[in-house]
C-alpha cells in the first residue's frame, strides 16, 4: 500500500513510518515541523525508494490538494495534531486550529481526492486518536468504544472534535473511515517534554525530577513500536467505520513509573545514586485526569493483536535508547518550553 502519514516526524508517526517502511509499504510523510518534530526520527529509512517527505500544513487545503493528486495513496494515516496537555493550557487555540480546523480540512482533501479516483474500495482514512478523549476513571472500570466522550482538558476537547468530524465524514459522505484510540506511550524519540523523557534527563542532569501532586495518577502505558504495530493491524484488517481502542495493559500511578526509571538509572548509570531521592513533587496540573484504563478486547478478539512488550521491559529499552542517544535529546534541548513548568492556568 501506498500509505500518507500526517505528522510523520513526531514521535509516534515516525514510528509508523519507520514500521510501515520495514514491512513493504510505500510512505509519504507529511509534517509542518513543529517545535516537536525531528526529521532525525526518520532519517534511518529517508534514503528509502519507499519513502517520500513533503512539508505541509494540514490547514493548507491547496496543498493538500496537490499532494493527494502527485502521490495518489491508498490509505491516510492522521497522526499529525498537538497533543501536550500543559502547553494547551496555556495556549488552546493552537490545538483548534490544529487538531479541529486540520482534520476537517485533511478530511474534506480525502473526500474530494477519494470521490474523484471513484470511490475506490481499498481507500481508508485511519484517525488515530487518544484515550483522554474519555475522560477520567475512579480506583476500577476500564474505557470501553463505547464510553462516553467526557474531555477535561483543551488538548483533549480538540482530539474529541476531531474523532467526531471523522465519524460524521464517515456517516455523511460513505468516506471509508477507521479510527483509534491509544493509551500513553512512551519509548525511543519520544520529545523531551513529555514524562518518561523530563524524568530521564532532570536524573542525568542530576536536576529535580517534578511529580505533580501526590504522583498517584494512573495511566495504562504503550511502548511506542507496539503502537505503531496495532496502528498497521487497524488499517489493513480492521472493519470500516470501526473504533478500536489500543492499549499497552500496563497500568502503572506516575509515581511508581518515576521510581521505575530511577531504579533503570541507578543500575545502568550509578553516577547520582539514587536517583529517586531526586523526586520532588510540585503543584498539580489544572484538571488532572486521575486514571486512564484500556480495555483491549475489541482489538484482541477482532483482529489478534495485542501488546508484546511490557513497561518494564519497554522502560528499560528506552532507558538505554536515551542513554546511547545523548546527540538526538541534546539538540532538541534548546527549543522553545523545553525543560520549563508549563500549564499551570
Amino acid at each position: 500500500m501506498k500509505l500518507l502519514v500526517t505528522g510523520g516526524a513526531g514521535f509516534i508517526g515516525s514510528s509508523v513510518v519507520r514500521l510501515a517502511i520495514e514491512q513493504g509499504h510505500s510512505v509519504v510523510n507529511l509534517d509542518v515541523l513543529t517545535y516537536a518534530a525531528c526529521l532525525e526520527n526518520v532519517a534511518s529509512v529517508a534514503d528509502s525508494p519507499l519513502y517520500a517527505f513533503v512539508q505541509t500544513d494540514i490547514c493548507d487545503r491547496e496543498a493538500l490538494d496537490k499532494i493527494f493528486e502527485a502521490h495518489k495513496p491508498d490509505a491516510v494515516m492522521h497522526l499529525a495534531a498537538e497533543s501536550h496537555v500543559d502547553r494547551s493550557i496555556d495556549g488552546p487555540g493552537a490545538f483548534i486550529q490544529t487538531n479541529v480546523t486540520g482534520t476537517y480540512t485533511l478530511l474534506e482533501a480525502a473526500r474530494a481526492y477519494w470521490q474523484e479516483a471513484g470511490k475506490p474500495d481499498v481507500f481508508r482514512f485511519h484517525h488515530i486518536s487518544t484515550d483522554e478523549v474519555y475522560g477520567s476513571l475512579g480506583p476500577t472500570g476500564q474505557f470501553t468504544e463505547d464510553t462516553p466522550y467526557d474531555p477535561r482538558s483543551p488538548y483533549s476537547a480538540s482530539k474529541a472534535a476531531s474523532d467526531h468530524l471523522v465519524r460524521a465524514w464517515g456517516e455523511t459522505y460513505g468516506l471509508p473511515i477507521v479510527l483509534t484510540n491509544c493509551s500513553n506511550n512512551y519509548g525511543p524519540y519520544h520529545f523531551p517534554e513529555k514524562l518518561v523523557p523530563v524524568v530521564i534527563l532532570k536524573a542525568l542532569a542530576g536536576e529535580p525530577i517534578p511529580v505533580y501532586g501526590d504522583g498517584a495518577n494512573v495511566r495504562d502505558w504503550l511502548f511506542v513500536e507496539d503502537h505503531a504495530d496495532a496502528l498497521l493491524t487497524v488499517l489493513t484488517k480492521g472493519t470500516l467505520g470501526r473504533s478500536y481502542n489500543i492499549g499497552g495493559e500496563n497500568e502503572v500511578s506516575n509515581l511508581e513509573l518515576v521510581k521505575m526509571i530511577c531504579a533503570l538509572l541507578d543500575d545502568c548509570h550509578p553516577e547520582g545514586a539514587p536517583h529517586a531521592d531526586l523526586i520532588t513533587f510540585v503543584a498539580d496540573r489544572p484538571g488532572h485526569d486521575q486514571r486512564y484504563a484500556i480495555d483491549p478486547t475489541r482489538i484482541r478478539t477482532e483482529l489478534g493483536w495485542r501488546p508484546s512488550v511490557t513497561v518494564e521491559e519497554g522502560l528499560a529499552r528506552t532507558v538505554d535508547w536515551y542513554l546511547e542517544n545523548k546527540d538526538w535529546w541534546r539538540a532538541l534541548q534548546n527549543r522553545k518550553g523545553v525543560g520549563e513548568r508549563l500549564g499551570k492556568a
